[in-house]
């Protein structure tokens, strides 16, 4: 996030890498039981609000993981130490491979034919062996397909074990189903040669999220998702490592956004694998056909994170920031660190409104914990100051339900809480003149930590007791209506 005082040229968010990664703070760390508000459930305005169901699937509960009955693994791993973490990471290989043998000839000519070659490596080992031509160095974390031979590699000394203990044993699939999508857009001749990064990133997106509907109903010998938790789950791991650029849509390296990343996984999960073939550089356009430009790009490489502290200055600044955006008659006043109770709300803590006194209280150590700035050598959830600010805004915006007359429970106020903060962070992409001469406006990156709240802790899509609704789609969806549209289609939406 941006800030500039009066007369000063305030530093920026510095972009973080994608895919795979640990979680040790928002909620302080998700595991497969999870930490979110209460979950609600009814009917919603229509099919794509619908927090019940998940493309068409019914949102479910229940486990997610390796299934305890799954066959052994089958096939040679290059360079394995026979342990757990490749034991699992080749139950992934093998079901993902027999979900695309069977699948692939309904869409692509030919026969699918499995990777050549599987190679696990320990990044915290300067010794292991040659990955896709070039040594594993220390701390490479990762895992990858290789078009050059035709494999798939994996850090069985770091990466896997990281994700399973912070992310659950679905998160080793989630994976490894993106690095072999990118092996069928491969042996699909999907891509052409000049085609950016981006697309290619964004198509294995997509088909991992294909893959994963398959475990979500069943199918799986292997691995079982519920389609709320656990699906967070993975989506949380897939935005934790990101390799967004400077030009999201032009430069050759771009792999885009948090929210470009949801957004193809989505088409997968909801669609089928020609719905993948079909992502292209003007389909990634369409689908970012509305956002604003500030929140598409992030800040140079080499510039410094532009996190505020969490304190009584920026927090101030936030609620200044909204005041000037929506001109509340009467605007909610901040509290930090009160006890008292209130009579018609439940707290959603760090960050709760109480309607009958019109007050937004804090646990601003708690607040830090969440806004806790993770960078990409940490390899941990992706979050920063706006997983914080956007939760707090999500308070103001029930401040301004409140006034319009609506009610502030239930599964309509969770999503229009999270459109209405939505419509703030786009106001904020741009500088906002505020009486006081300061500024604070949003980056690309202060959207990804947005995100990674709505898959986390949830609050920025819940109601007035912090109640939200458990298809993570659904709030994603009703945030990103938000950012495209305005406050008066956020009310009439979610009326």
């Amino acid at each position: 996030m941006t800030h500039r005082a009066r007369g000063a040229a305030g530093p920026r968010l510095r972009a973080r890498d994608w895919f795979g990664g640990v979680l040790v703070a928002a909620c302080v760390v998700v595991t497969v039981t999870g930490c979110a508000p209460t979950v609600m459930t009814g009917r919603a305005a229509s099919m794509m609000y619908d927090p019940d169901r998940v493309g068409g699937l019914p949102a479910t509960h229940g486990f997610s993981g390796l299934r305890p009955d799954a066959p052994a693994p089958a096939g040679r791993v290059h360079g394995t130490d026979g342990g757990d973490n490749d034991r699992v990471a080749l139950l992934a290989i093998n079901d993902i491979q027999d979900f695309w043998t069977t699948t692939y000839p309904e869409f692509f000519p030919g026969q699918y034919q499995p990777v050549s070659r599987l190679r696990s490596y320990d990044s915290t080992n300067p010794l292991s062996l040659v990955v896709c031509g070039r040594s594993v160095t220390p701390g490479d974390a990762n895992a990858a397909y290789c078009r050059r031979d035709d494999s798939v590699s994996w850090d069985r000394g770091s990466f896997i074990p990281n994700a399973r203990k912070y992310f659950g044993d679905i998160a080793v699939p989630g994976v490894l189903a993106h690095e072999l999508g990118h092996a069928v857009q491969t042996k699909a001749h999907l891509v052409k040669l000049l085609a950016g990064t981006l697309v290619r990133e964004q198509q294995a997106d997509c088909f991992a999220g294909v893959y994963l509907r398959w475990v979500a109903q069943g199918h799986s010998p292997r691995f079982a998702m519920n389609t709320t938790d656990g699906l967070d789950h993975v989506l949380a791991g897939g935005i934790t490592l990101r390799d967004p650029a400077d030009d999201p849509v032009n430069d050759p390296d771009a792999h885009g956004s948090a929210l470009d990343r949801v957004g193809a996984f989505q088409e997968g999960f909801d669609g089928d694998p020609a719905s993948c073939a079909a992502i292209d550089s003007k389909e990634i356009a369409s689908r970012r056909s509305g956002l604003p430009k500030g929140l598409l790009f992030y800040p140079p490489a080499d510039s410094q994170p532009g996190e505020l502290p969490i304190d009584d200055g920026s927090l101030g600044l936030l609620m200044e920031t909204l005041t000037q955006v929506f001109h509340p008659d009467n605007a909610p006043v901040l509290t930090v660190g009160g006890s008292e109770g209130c009579a018609d709300a439940r707290p959603s803590p760090p960050a709760s409104y109480c309607p009958a006194t019109n007050t937004i209280n804090i646990d601003l150590p708690e607040l830090k914990r969440m806004g806790t700035y993770t960078d990409e050598q940490s390899r941990q959830l992706l979050q920063g100051d706006d997983t914080a600010y956007s939760v707090v805004t999500s308070r103001y915006m029930l401040a301004l339900q409140h006034q319009h007359g609506f009610s502030l429970t239930g599964e309509h106020a969770a999503l229009r809480t999270a459109c209405l903060t939505g419509v703030a962070q786009r106001a904020m992409s741009e500088p906002v003149a505020l009486p006081s001469g300061n500024t604070m406006v949003l980056t690309a990156g202060d959207l990804d930590e947005a995100i990674s709240g709505l898959l986390t802790n949830h609050l920025v899509a819940s109601d007035v007791n912090g109640d939200t609704v458990p298809a993570g789609f659904t709030r994603i969806f009703a945030f990103r209506t938000g950012l495209i549209t305005d406050a008066d289609q956020c009310y009439q939406r979610f009326a």
